[in-house]
């Protein structure tokens, strides 16, 4: 053979060579990707092929597929609305899965693993069965006026968000952020149609695809003296225990005055640390937190949940929907040193304080069960196609213990002396014993401030039933007191839904 073939029979072998190892990488590395790429159509008609599992809660279905004309068989539906759209999330055509929709994609899909038995039935049968059916832990009538008491809160606020927990068991009983969307046009299958709605939702500069009750974190205002009390029980104070306050206090290195909410808040030199919780007494609280300092603070809001960046809320293992982080933020000098006055601000919530509703209501929801943080989630049970088989069911774990039960035992008896004879009142239920704290939180000098509450209610055997968090944001004077009112119909809702406990 001549020069010539040779170099062109190499470069031929070369070519297959490297055609070859291109094809074995295409199978083994990016076959995944490929298949599962928003641009490959042939995967995207499949996906719809298959009718998705239901999300209910109560008994009822709040996402559903329903049978339709063209290659995309199903269309996912929302008969709830903006109502549950927080938690849902949406399953569109050409956007990114949100929500439990995106969580336990796999088996509302049915090509979930735990759904393998499922689908080889299938190939014997010649049955095209569904996806696996997810049921939440939420309590429809507290969703439902969560959702609605929001909506129509009477101070006028356009954001906020609330959210209720079983103190005993962790469950979720209903979940709102303020304002809401609705995720039946984002699940069309005209891509155009739900790109615009989509673009309209993300240019909204109020937000409503945030997530506000698991992802937004504001200044908590006098709802955060519950932490600092908490280290006060455990520094040796009790709740008769005399503590400075008057009608103003100046932290040393500073000359910025905090004053009460009123003067004829707690104006007296000195005051017990019951009164002061139940007056919302800033000048004591701030004058508490600088006496048990910035370590021994950060450190028991860190034991309440406080700078956890990895929580999710979903099934009890890991994966879920992502939640922010609460801090307590600096309460230094840029030397290092404490800024007394820093630390003065941060005893009354505000400075850098930044808390969740969420974790405004595991607080609550600690406190109601003796001191037990247990770990919060939504989905109740994962049932197969035919809802023969539970491939999942929750079982309730403590997350942490942030006090002993006499601290908490203490603390339950300042909040629901906060109800009773504070500026909780709007919250108590008849017939249950209901402790909270209100909170007024500044937003910024040009801007109303927020409004907040956190609470829990007891049956008559002294058993947690519910604990809430509201915020209503830059809702102005009355803010709080509306958020008291707001959390007492949620737990009132909650209570007479045995679905949700």
């Amino acid at each position: 053979m001549n020069a010539p073939l040779r170099r062109v029979g190499v470069v031929v072998m070369v070519l297959f060579g490297l055609l070859f190892a291109n094809l074995n990488w295409i199978q083994a590395y990016k076959a995944d990707e490929y298949r599962t790429s928003d641009y490959n159509g042939r995967v995207q008609v499949a996906e719809y092929d298959r009718k998705r599992g239901n999300i209910e809660a109560g008994g009822t279905a709040l996402a559903t597929s329903k049978e339709t004309t063209g290659n995309l068989k199903f269309l996912r539906t929302y008969p709830g609305g903006a109502k549950y759209a927080h938690v849902l999330g949406y399953k569109p055509v050409n956007l990114a899965d949100q929500g439990i929709e995106r969580v336990e994609n796999d088996f509302l899909a049915g090509t979930s693993d735990q759904l393998i038995g499922d689908r080889l039935k299938d190939m014997f049968t010649g049955d095209d069965t569904g996806g696996g059916n997810v049921l939440l832990t939420l309590s429809k009538r507290a969703q439902d006026v969560a959702y609605d008491q929001l909506r129509n809160n009477q101070v006028g606020a356009k954001r906020g968000a609330a959210i209720a927990i079983d103190p005993s068991t962790g469950a979720i009983q209903a979940l709102v952020s303020m304002p809401s969307f609705d995720p039946n046009p984002l699940a069309s299958h005209d891509t155009n149609e739900a790109s615009a709605a989509y673009n309209k939702l993300e240019q909204d500069p109020d937000g409503p695809l945030k997530n506000r009750a698991l992802s937004e974190t504001l200044p908590p205002g006098s709802t955060f003296k519950i932490v600092v009390a908490a280290a006060a029980l455990e520094n040796g104070v009790t709740k008769s225990t005399q503590i400075p306050a008057g009608p103003s206090y100046t932290a040393p290195t500073s000359g910025t005055p905090i004053r009460n909410a009123e003067p004829s808040i707690c104006p007296e030199r000195q005051v017990t640390l019951l009164a002061a919780v139940t007056e919302s007494c800033n000048t004591g609280f701030a004058q508490l937190g600088v006496r048990l300092g910035a370590e021994t603070l950060k450190e028991k809001a860190r034991q309440f949940g406080f700078e956890q960046d990895d929580l999710t809320v979903g099934q009890l293992g890991e994966g879920g929907l992502p939640t922010a982080a609460s801090q307590t933020g600096t309460m230094q000098n840029p030397d290092g040193s404490t800024d007394p006055a820093a630390l003065a601000q941060s005893s009354i919530g505000q400075n850098n304080v930044r808390m969740t509703p969420l974790e405004g209501a595991m607080i609550a929801g600690s406190i109601a069960h003796n001191g037990s943080q247990m770990r919060p989630y939504l989905v109740r049970q994962l049932l197969a196609p035919d809802r023969t088989t539970s491939y999942y069911t929750a079982k309730t774990r403590e997350l942490r213990q942030p006090v002993e039960p006499q601290v908490a035992a203490d603390l339950r008896e300042m909040m629901v002396s906060v109800v009773q004879n504070g500026t909780g009142r709007k919250a108590a239920i008849n017939g249950y014993t209901v402790g909270g704290k209100t909170g007024t939180a500044q937003s910024a000098p040009d801007r109303p401030d927020h409004g907040w509450f956190i609470g829990f209610a007891l049956d008559k055997n002294g058993n947690p039933v519910s604990a809430v968090c509201v915020v209503l944001e830059q809702a102005g004077p009355g803010g709080s007191g509306e958020a008291a009112r707001i959390a007492g119909q949620i737990m009132r809702a909650a209570i007479a839904d045995p679905g949700g406990r």
